[in-house]
């Protein structure tokens, strides 16, 4: 089928299940680890439009284009990264799934000693959460700190870091106040890895097979949610690595550079500052919009000029962190 034919189907009449797929050998390896680890309890997985754990739920969706090669094609075409495509990355979100869907299997946010290491698990989600990127009281995992989005998040993105073979999770975080967090789920899953959950539902939220959406409408909401309100303070940044002026004239223009650099450019910035792709590129389009009104030259060798785009442009994606920064709750 070609995109368009993809885009006007609804997600339910998606034929996908996990099983022969290489979600299925990622699951086998995540209990591997569980298993490795001491705790008898395995989290059920289903298809649905994005990853999520519901409230009081102890299992978690995983979304449906990591299901079938072609999907995964549509979604980068659509979004220009594919959350959880690459198998590592894959069993990284899923250890932070587990996390979550853990401590709504055995009720662990309803514990003192919880609440008073990762705060109220009953605190409203913002809408923006700004990061403190020097800080060392949470662990680094998921992208863009994500640990310091909510109590919740802290305590699965620290399960996650203390689940991982090979994490070497005491050496990593000696001298830092996460090690607290590190040591306490340490602590907590040798009392309980062993015991049966309180909570063995089996209950799927939000399902293919009941979500009428088409991919069409799925992607147009999902790029609206990454599509940042992106200040235009960098007329100044741009002018100190490009120009206009005349004897710059018979130099390639700005837009073309970046033009051509844009893919090494979003990959490099989203990597490092751990915003999604496809926000990096809407600040990329608006440098190019502005450049080419600007009327803005190469005023210097490529590679310079590249690496000058680099900094510049990590630094305007970091402003908007600094102001606040939306992501999906996982």
């Amino acid at each position: 089928m070609t995109d368009e034919q993809l885009l006007d189907l609804r997600l339910s009449d998606l034929p996908l299940t996990i099983g022969g797929t290489p979600l299925e050998q990622r699951i086998a390896r995540l209990h591997s680890e569980l298993e490795a680890r001491g705790i008898k309890f395995r989290p059920h997985v289903w298809l649905s439009e994005e990853w999520f754990t519901p409230d009081g739920v102890p299992g978690f969706a995983i979304p449906f284009y990591l299901a079938h090669p072609r999907l995964i094609r549509l979604e980068r075409r659509q979004m220009l990264e594919v959350e959880g495509g690459s198998e590592r990355e894959c069993l990284r979100i899923m250890r932070h799934e587990t996390g979550h869907a853990l401590d709504n299997a055995y009720g662990l946010h309803s514990r003192r000693d919880y609440r008073k290491l990762f705060g109220p698990f009953s605190r409203p989600y913002p809408d923006f959460y700004k990061p403190l990127p020097k800080s060392r009281d949470y662990v680094l995992h998921l992208g863009a700190w994500y640990a310091q989005a909510h109590p919740a998040e802290d305590f699965a993105e620290t399960f996650a870091v203390w689940l991982a073979r090979g994490s070497r999770w005491r050496r990593r975080y000696q001298g830092w106040a996460a090690l607290r967090k590190l040591e306490y789920v340490d602590t907590l899953i040798k009392r309980i890895g062993g015991t049966r959950p309180r909570n063995d539902s089996r209950r799927k939220v939000e399902t293919l097979a009941k979500n009428m959406t088409t991919l069409r409408e799925h992607y147009r909401r999902k790029r609206a949610h990454y599509a940042f309100e992106w200040p235009a303070s960098y007329d100044r940044d741009l002018r100190r690595i490009f120009s206009n002026d005349p004897q710059h004239e018979f130099s390639p223009s700005a837009t073309s550079l970046l033009r051509r650099i844009r893919g090494e450019l979003r990959q490099a910035v989203a990597e490092g500052t751990g915003i999604h792709t496809y926000a990096v590129d809407q600040l990329i389009k608006q440098m190019m919009a502005r450049a080419t009104e600007l009327k803005l030259r190469v005023a210097s060798p490529a590679d310079i000029a590249t690496k000058k785009i680099l900094v510049m442009l990590t630094v305007q994606t970091m402003n908007v962190v600094q102001t606040g920064y939306h992501r999906i709750p996982l």
